[in-house]
């Protein structure tokens, strides 16, 4: 993966940041590998614990870092919003006491994952996002559409990076400053786009070269990830960070 030039970037080497998507049960389809059984996810957060590690939103793991408090904490992030995260994933989060960012994508509340073609899985409503809120977790955005930001005319990009924030700060009545870019994918337009927003931070997918602020890298987590996977993931991540 190759990030984005704009302007003078500042590398900023974080802690990992764990990516998620649907929390389910199910014995569904699953193509793109995006589904984790609750029960995996709960061994996961048992590893971290063991590890004397908590898990934390995004947003909330930079300030640490800004303080120097980072150490033990290990960033949690969902993408899409589904509803599975409600019903599934906010449970074993609060077993744990771990919070958590939860990326929705703002026009396609109450519908589903349409930008999909595999199951389609429901998308929470404005109450649900306002309740993960309320249970003390982080709500970024990811877009309006889960559109492909690489390429997009300026005016789509508007919508979906500005648009998508005004929406969701009108649901949370609340500033939301964590964006994540569909597919991992960015360029230098959807970059500034971001920023234009008003976002304070970023993610892209990967544990690659650390990008700034606008382009953190994350470590996918699979659905037969283990424990041995998880802790292989956080170490690649490390040393990926910090040049080795």
């Amino acid at each position: 993966m190759s990030l984005p030039t704009t302007g003078t970037r500042t590398p900023l080497r974080v802690r990992p940041v764990l990516m998620y998507h649907s929390i389910s049960p199910s014995t569904g389809p699953d193509p793109h590998r995006l589904r984790v059984h609750p029960d995996r996810l709960d061994r996961h957060l048992r590893l971290l614990r063991r590890l004397g590690l908590r898990g934390v939103g995004l947003s909330e793991l930079l300030r640490a870092q800004e303080r120097g408090e980072a150490g033990r904490l290990v960033a949690l992030t969902f993408d899409d919003g589904y509803t599975d995260f409600g019903e599934h994933a906010l449970p074993v989060l609060e077993r744990h006491g771990m919070r958590a960012t939860l990326y929705v994508v703002a026009g396609r509340m109450d519908g589903s994952n349409a930008w999909d073609t595999g199951p389609q899985l429901p998308i929470m409503g404005a109450d649900q996002v306002r309740a993960v809120a309320a249970a003390g977790h982080e709500v970024g955005s990811h877009t309006m559409t889960h559109e492909r930001l690489v390429g997009t005319a300026a005016a789509t990009l508007q919508e979906e990076v500005a648009g998508s924030r005004r929406v969701l700060q009108d649901v949370l009545q609340d500033d939301v400053t964590s964006f994540c870019y569909p597919y991992g994918a960015c360029d230098d337009d959807a970059v500034d786009a971001v920023a234009a927003a008003g976002y304070d931070n970023a993610c892209v997918i990967g544990d690659y070269e650390p990008g700034d602020r606008l382009t953190l890298p994350r470590c996918y987590v699979s659905p037969r990830d283990t424990a041995a996977h998880l802790v292989a993931r956080m170490a690649r991540h490390q040393l990926r960070q910090h040049g080795r």
